[in-house]
């Protein structure tokens, strides 16, 4: 029981990292336009993160039962692979880098699922059918959840983002720039908060799946028979096929947990995103923010764990390309797609070490 308590707590403190490490994907741009104080804008991603985190479990459900098999799991493979991706999130945090909580999440998963298995790569869902009657995107595996949707969501973000903004461009090309800053200020306001819930409703998501994966884990083990009755709820026979929901504690636990993180705010990547990549107004905050909500919302909705990282950098940069390609900052950018490619390898590679040492 020790050790199920043990991984639960692990995984909520991923989850306050995740809120201030992600932080700067909600306000970053609110931020940077001068629209919101970063204390508002903080007060407000917190909200609306905690808001967003409490809608759907699409995304729970991909991470707990669609990407490893179960039957590989246990909860030090749990604990390992959440360790890879704090050590990860911490160490791009430190250097002012946006990778992927997300992707920093599934590498330590897969890492440490293929360290328990002895490197059986079976361990691993490339692909799961849906069931009959169900649409494709409702199966599972980490071909379609993660690896395709790791580069269509990117690209996504960087050509809607272009698009949106080189419309704007045309609806207030007669307009005074001081009514335009006014008007997309008051805007940004709204688009900051619709990004602030698609993030939550993304990114929480994804813990709530931990954290049940991990009692499933504990109850199979019987870690949980022995637990009083007053802590029965933490017992969880399965999550499959027809058992799917996520309870309703664990939503509402992760959804605090992060918007606990979100108000510690993330300053380092804030910096990054809202100053050094490209020079923003109140007009593209609104168009960059609009963009990677709407991806993030989509992405939910299909149950893909996306990273907000990846779009709402990548929509940043279609907003700076419809302004001037060499508005970006393109050194800047170099940088931060190194942690993207790096963030699965080296998460896995985290994973995989630490269940070694720790596990054997």
């Amino acid at each position: 029981m020790t050790l199920v308590l043990t991984v639960v707590l692990v995984a909520l403190i991923f989850e306050y990292i995740n809120g201030f490490h992600d932080t700067a994907n909600s306000i970053a741009t609110v931020v940077s336009t001068k629209v919101l104080t970063p204390r508002q804008a903080i007060v407000l991603a917190a909200v609306t993160n905690l808001i967003g985190a409490l809608f759907g479990t699409a995304v729970a459900k991909t991470i707990s039962s669609g990407l490893v098999d179960s039957q590989f799991v246990n909860t030090m493979t749990i604990t390992c692979a959440l360790s890879g991706g704090i050590v990860w999130n911490l160490i791009t945090w430190w250097f002012g880098l946006p990778s992927s909580s997300s992707h920093a999440l599934v590498g330590g998963l897969v890492g440490a699922t293929l360290a328990t298995a002895h490197g059986n790569w079976e361990a691993l869902i490339w692909s799961k059918a849906p069931e009959a009657g169900k649409s494709w995107y409702e199966g599972g595996g980490l071909l379609y959840k993660v690896v395709l949707p790791m580069f269509s969501s990117p690209l996504a973000g960087f050509v809607v983002g272009m698009l949106v903004m080189g419309l704007l461009y045309s609806l207030c090309y007669s307009l005074r720039p001081l009514l335009v800053s006014r008007v997309f200020g008051k805007l940004q306001i709204l688009s900051a908060g619709f990004m602030g819930f698609s993030h939550g409703q993304n990114d929480a998501q994804k813990t709530m799946g931990i954290i049940a994966l991990a009692l499933v884990a504990g109850t199979k083990a019987g870690d949980l028979n022995q637990v009083p009755d007053w802590l029965s709820f933490l017992r969880i026979e399965s999550l499959g096929e027809k058992s799917d929901q996520i309870p309703v504690w664990i939503k509402v636990v992760c959804a605090l947990t992060m918007a606990a993180g979100t108000a510690a705010g993330g300053w380092r990547i804030i910096k990054t995103l809202g100053h050094k990549m490209v020079k923003l107004q109140p007009v593209h905050g609104f168009a960059a923010e609009t963009t990677a909500a709407t991806v993030l919302f989509v992405a939910a909705k299909l149950g893909m764990p996306v990273s907000t990282t990846h779009a709402i950098t990548t929509s940043i940069m279609g907003v700076g390309a419809a302004k001037r390609w060499n508005a970006i900052q393109w050194h800047v950018v170099g940088r931060i797609i190194w942690a993207w490619v790096l963030t699965i390898p080296a998460t896995a590679a985290l994973g995989y070490v630490f269940y070694k040492i720790l596990g054997s």
